[in-house]
């Protein structure tokens, strides 16, 4: 039996939408009408130039999901909702850090660490440098947590977007829209 309670757990749903104005304000009323948190949420075109895809994280377990993909499926706007397996999908979100520089020495430390979780240095100042880290949500906590005692000046993160590995797809045809 899993001890873990519903909303320590966390579930990644993909949506394919229509990609229109008011999309996206439908969906996210959706969430607050019924009591739902979205935690993360990416929203893009894909490769249907009429559609976009809504990768949304939320808390709760797997009736919690099934629950939110409900609701989805009644939205006129939303084409295909699935829950995805986090051990069939590659999963990414980017992380923009603002860092407090004191000095030379604390500079080149803030460069090691980035170097080794494959960051960019975006941006030099002479008391902040910008990273930039792309990777898995425990990745990027686990960055931020390394440098937080330097002093985080802002932070950006643009949420989760993931994709099923191999062939599956979240659909297999495309309705005229």
């Amino acid at each position: 039996m899993d001890d873990v309670q519903p909303y320590n757990r966390m579930a990644l749903i993909s949506t394919i939408v229509e990609h229109k104005p008011g999309v996206l304000f439908k969906v996210s009323n959706m969430f607050r009408r019924r009591g739902f948190n979205i935690e993360s949420i990416s929203v893009g075109p894909t490769e249907h130039p009429d559609l976009a895809r809504m990768t949304i994280m939320i808390r709760g377990d797997e009736k919690i999901a099934g629950q939110v993909v409900k609701q989805l499926r009644k939205l006129v706007e939303v084409i295909s909702v699935q829950i995805l397996d986090e051990d069939q999908t590659v999963q990414r979100e980017l992380a923009l850090v603002k860092i407090r520089v004191e000095n030379p020495d604390i500079r080149r430390e803030i460069m090691d660490y980035t170097n080794i979780f494959r960051g960019r240095i975006v941006d030099v100042a002479p008391n902040s440098l910008i990273v930039e880290i792309t990777g898995t949500p425990d990745k990027m906590d686990a960055f931020i947590n390394l440098i937080r005692r330097f002093g985080i000046l802002e932070l950006s993160r643009t949420g989760i977007t993931a994709l099923s590995r191999g062939e599956a797809t979240i659909i297999k045809t495309v309705r005229a829209i």
